[in-house]
């Protein structure tokens, strides 16, 4: 607060925290970020849908596998993220920038799994099916895919790949276009 004039002013700041919204659902199935029929769906909150969490810094990722589905391989760029597991059982598979394996294992109800950034991970879930949520250190957490459409491998130029990965035109497009 400040005078000015005689009369007080604010910033805005008291303005802004008493109409923020403080809760969001990301468990609803309607509101899911990405859904595959045969897989599961991903639903994301982060600063954009939830501003409180740009001054905790903080995002958060719920996901559904279903019975023996597959979460692509994927990392977070600039984020840890910790799993805690909600329900069911999945083979968690997190590797490092060399490709050593950090974490090959399983996880079931009530565990918890600290991802680095900068490591893959691919979740599979099993006969009974996966459900987790991800907390992630950074209020707008990047995931990028390491396969499929939008990944980073279908972004390289093919000259790249043939020269980074030491391997022929036909492999590289294999690389590129095949899931």
């Amino acid at each position: 607060m400040c005078r000015r004039d005689g009369r007080d002013c604010d910033n805005g700041l008291e303005e802004t925290f008493c109409s923020m919204r403080l809760k969001e659902n990301i468990g609803d199935p309607s509101r899911a970020d990405i859904f595959t029929p045969q897989a599961g769906r991903i639903s994301t909150v982060n600063s954009f849908n939830l501003p409180i969490l740009r001054h905790l810094r903080l995002s958060a990722e719920r996901g559904v596998l279903y019975k023996n589905g597959i979460y692509t391989p994927h990392w977070n760029l600039n984020a840890h993220s910790v799993i805690y597991v909600l329900r069911g059982r999945a083979r968690i598979q997190v590797v490092d920038h060399f490709g050593q394996s950090f974490f090959d294992g399983e996880v079931r109800q009530g565990q918890i799994l600290t991802v680095p950034q900068n490591h893959a991970v691919v979740k599979q879930a099993s006969s009974e099916g996966f459900e987790w949520v991800s907390f992630k250190t950074n209020d707008n957490a990047w995931i990028s895919p390491l396969a499929g459409r939008t990944s980073v491998i279908r972004a390289l130029p093919e000259a790249v790949l043939i020269n980074a990965f030491q391997i022929s035109r036909d492999q590289a497009q294999r690389l590129k276009y095949n899931r």
